[in-house]
């Protein structure tokens, strides 16, 4: 008997580059039922920092794995390959196509490749490399960090204290660096057929523009009183994962009064930018993709054609 492998569409690229509204438009065109893959959409609660779809959107075009933790939790990606297997199954059970939707290429690459056994968190390690930062800072050891797994470090801010802190952890534990555990991991979705859509502007100052236009709304519809709500609400401080996404942390950073807001909202757009940079950075690498440019006025009608043209309906 032949194997026929059912198909499942990734939608992927940098923030706002309005993946979202053409999943909604799509899903109007075909079986598809969509799958969040953004880290930050699965806490409920924060709706306008990560441009979470509306109500009317939703009726219009449910999605899955959003609002399905508290901003407290933590989760991983090794959590969402778990989950995203069990909706793309089900999917799959009512006759439909997964449509895979997002921006967080780290979840995408663990669906895709599964999660290699990596050594567990050690505690130790852990507080000497965060004393080691309050001496000489995070991005410091960013640079130690690009040394060791430069290729890993392309991919991590030099901010970003719980991924450098875990990148050398695991060097420090295995002497293997993070790239090539990953590079050692299994591909174990073998069973589906995997369509990777790219969409992206090919002019970086529109997205840029864009990136802007975006926070500054944000701003505008109530972003900073959101993180003051959340905070009323939950026990979260600045080390919690939820609070590490991009934007949120620059509200916080004001909150705490370590900046004005005409600098947080200078550093939530710089962030923002500095996120699609390295999400395109990622994309770059994704092999057997096909690019759209996002700004292109038949968009739809292209990815449409090539869609009906893959012959998987």
């Amino acid at each position: 008997m032949i194997d026929i492998k059912k198909p499942v569409i990734y939608l992927m690229g940098p923030t706002a580059s309005g993946k979202t509204k053409l999943a909604v438009e799509l899903v109007q065109y075909f079986p598809f039922e969509m799958i969040s893959v953004d880290s930050a959409m699965v806490y409920r609660g924060m709706n306008i920092g990560t441009a979470k779809p509306d109500n009317d959107i939703l009726a219009l075009a449910p999605h899955r794995l959003i609002n399905i933790r508290e901003p407290n939790d933590i989760y991983s990606a090794a959590q969402f390959r778990i989950d995203a297997l069990c909706e793309i199954a089900d999917i799959h059970a009512q006759g439909k196509i997964p449509l895979l939707v997002g921006g967080t290429m780290l979840y995408f690459r663990a669906l895709q490749q599964g999660i290699a056994a990596m050594p567990s968190a050690n505690p130790s390690i852990r507080l000497m490399l965060s004393e080691e930062a309050n001496k000489i800072g995070w991005p410091a050891l960013h640079h130690r960090l690009t040394e060791i797994d430069p290729i890993a470090a392309s991919r991590i801010h030099p901010n970003d204290s719980q991924r450098i802190q875990r990148a050398l952890e695991v060097h420090l534990l295995t002497g293997k660096n993070l790239s090539a555990w990953h590079a050692s991991q299994s591909h174990s979705q073998t069973n589906y057929l995997i369509y990777p859509l790219i969409i992206a502007p090919h002019d970086r100052a529109v997205l840029h523009a864009r990136i802007e236009t975006r926070f500054i709304n944000m701003l505008k519809k109530g972003l900073v009183d959101e993180v003051k709500i959340l905070f009323a609400q939950y026990p979260l401080d600045s080390s919690t994962p939820a609070m590490r996404s991009v934007g949120y942390r620059q509200v916080l950073e004001y909150l705490e009064n370590k900046c004005s807001y005409d600098e947080m909202q200078e550093r939530g757009i710089s962030a923002t930018r500095q996120l699609a940079k390295r999400q395109l950075t990622w994309l770059r690498h994704w092999a057997n993709t096909t690019w759209f440019d996002s700004e292109a006025k038949d968009l739809l009608i292209k990815i449409v054609t090539y869609l009906r043209n893959r012959n998987f309906f």
